[in-house]
């Protein structure tokens, strides 16, 4: 009976075997989602990076530096010697007026004040005093490179100049300098003056003159610096009465830093022969180094030129010359806003009376020289073209012109009215020009 039954069971036996590993299909499967995860997270980080960005400017949003603007400061008033006479009917309420002094008179009580020693001591000490005032907005920058000697070894070389601070655009401190002496740098540090350095860089730089400015990010700097420093307050260059004028020379005027030295205004009336400009070559009595860098102030402090000393004569070539702010203005305010300077490329003067009687030049800019390759050649300009309009407006001068074209962009059109000398006189024509870059 019970063998019966096991021979009814024995057709519900099976043996369940193990399906064989299909090692093709496991690999297939895990590189697809090895892809997958792969593309899932290029997807996520381009995401990411494409709305952070976004993300973070509605979140925290971006301080942007404030425009840089200079204002224009009119001429001073020139002080006559009568201006220097004390009227006593202002100072004494008494009815009674003393006489006029006459030029004799006033000639006579300067010929007869004298100066002592200690006269003189305050006189000096009082300019140090203005000195180093100006010293707080003056930097020194020092650009390093790297080189090989003959043997292989690496070493530094360190160009130092003199700097000063212009500005100050929320976002940076803002240092003008020329730096054709350390153009080749490849870093700079500045030292300001609290003698603490920080790292610096050329925010934008004008080939045409050398000078650049040159930035410094304010979160970079200590508290006891932005509390010690101070911005230079600009005064003007085109006063008529600056020839004689006292001045201080402050920077490395001697070729050493955090050196000052007085002086005398000596000229005003040349004009540097730098293409698309007007600047006006400050002279001084001055003897300095023949790499003098810093700038010129007044007895007020105020700043009236940059140091410049290669477009001074050979004759002078230790004298200390500046180049006149009043006229760098423009250019100083595009270089903090780090906007490029137009080139045209012409050298040019103004027509005189005297010239247009004697020899007939219509009144405009004469141009004297043209630059070669310049965007002016390209144009077809000449030498001995009279240049009268610049997009329709009237040009009689020089200065005009180039602080017409101070505001122009590399890459704007500006079409250009001339006069040209032919057989019968003088013919109009314009041409149009694409300015460029130096």
């Amino acid at each position: 009976m019970e063998e019966n039954r096991n021979q009814e069971t024995d057709f519900m036996k099976e043996t369940i075997k193990q399906r064989p590993l299909n090692r093709k299909k496991l690999i297939r499967r895990t590189l697809i989602t090895v892809a997958m995860a792969v593309i899932f997270g290029m997807v996520a980080c381009l995401t990411f990076l494409l709305l952070e960005p976004i993300i973070s400017n509605k979140l925290y949003p971006e301080e942007k530096p404030s425009t840089v603007v200079f204002v224009e400061e009119t001429e001073e008033e020139e002080i006559l010697p009568e201006d220097m006479i004390v009227d006593e009917s202002q100072m004494n309420p008494e009815p009674t007026q003393a006489p006029a002094l006459e030029d004799e008179q006033i000639e006579q009580v300067l010929s007869e004040m004298q100066l002592g020693v200690e006269d003189y001591s305050s006189i000096y000490q009082g300019l140090s005093m203005v000195a180093r005032d100006v010293q707080k907005s003056m930097v020194t920058v020092v650009g390093v490179t790297s080189d090989m000697d003959w043997f292989n070894n690496a070493y530094e070389n360190e160009g130092v100049i003199s700097g000063v601070i212009v500005a100050d655009n929320r976002i940076e401190l803002l240092i003008l300098a020329n730096i054709n002496a350390i153009e080749n740098a490849e870093s700079l540090k500045i030292t300001f003056a609290d003698n603490r350095q920080y790292d610096a860089k050329i925010k934008k730089k004008d080939n045409n003159t050398g000078l650049a400015i040159l930035s410094v990010e304010k979160t970079a700097l200590n508290p006891n610096t932005l509390s010690e420093v101070a911005i230079i307050e600009m005064g003007s260059s085109a006063s008529s009465s600056l020839v004689g004028a006292p001045i201080i020379a402050i920077g490395q005027p001697v070729g050493m830093a955090d050196s000052f030295c007085y002086g005398f205004i000596t000229s005003t009336g040349t004009s540097l022969n730098l293409p698309d400009s007007a600047y006006k070559l400050i002279t001084t009595d001055i003897y300095g180094s023949k790499s003098a860098t810093g700038i010129l102030v007044n007895l007020k402090g105020k700043l009236i030129g940059i140091i410049d000393t290669e477009n001074h004569t050979n004759s002078m070539e230790n004298m200390i010359s500046a180049i006149g702010i009043t006229e760098l203005k423009k250019t100083v305010q595009n270089l903090s806003n780090n906007k490029d300077i137009p080139y045209l490329g012409i050298h040019g003067s103004d027509v005189t009376v005297e010239v247009n009687q004697t020899h007939g030049v219509p009144f405009g800019v004469y141009m004297m020289e043209i630059d070669m390759d310049s965007p002016a050649m390209e144009a077809g300009i000449q030498s001995g073209d009279v240049l009268i309009r610049l997009d329709g407006a009237a040009i009689g001068s020089y200065k005009e012109f180039a602080e017409y074209l101070v505001d122009k962009q590399p890459g704007d059109t500006v079409t250009i009215g001339l006069l040209r000398q032919d057989p019968e006189g003088y013919a109009g024509m314009q041409v149009e020009v694409v300015l460029g870059m130096k």
